[in-house]
């Protein structure tokens, strides 16, 4: 089970790390999601300053994933994608999100694949939860 639980924060902390560069940079890909969530809540600042604020928790998320505060980082892990699953199913970014080239020009859709890696992730941090929990209650036993 160790080896299991170690892959699943490998897995968490991967996709967490990897999307940093897009929501640092202001990729056009960060700058319609959160544009468009922006737009549609009504909260200007979060078109501009949300990426920046879920990119700074999924960092913190994946590091504390691999120290003694685990449980912690799985949860954060969750609420991260509990909103991101929210905002893709109930808004109007929706489940496929668009491609874009260098140009920043619409060239397709990514498949769904953003919202299937949130899921996964959500899976993930879910069950590192559900094992931390009992692993606490069996070490009390």
């Amino acid at each position: 089970m160790k080896y299991v639980k170690w892959g699943l924060c490998i897995f968490i902390a991967f996709v967490f790390v990897q999307s940093l560069f897009f929501k640092f940079t202001g990729s056009p890909e960060t700058t319609f999601i959160f544009g468009t969530l922006g737009e549609w809540s009504g909260l200007t600042w979060f078109g501009q300053y949300g990426a920046y604020m879920v990119g700074i928790a999924e960092l913190i998320a994946s590091i504390l994933l691999f120290t003694r505060l685990h449980a912690l980082g799985a949860l954060m892990a969750v609420g991260t994608m509990t909103g991101a699953i929210f905002f893709h199913l109930f808004t109007p970014i929706g489940v496929a999100q668009p491609a874009f080239n260098e140009a920043g020009e619409v060239v397709g859709n990514d498949g769904g694949i953003l919202f299937v890696m949130a899921c996964l992730v959500w899976l993930s941090a879910a069950f590192l939860l559900y094992q931390s929990r009992n692993g606490d209650q069996e070490q009390v036993d």
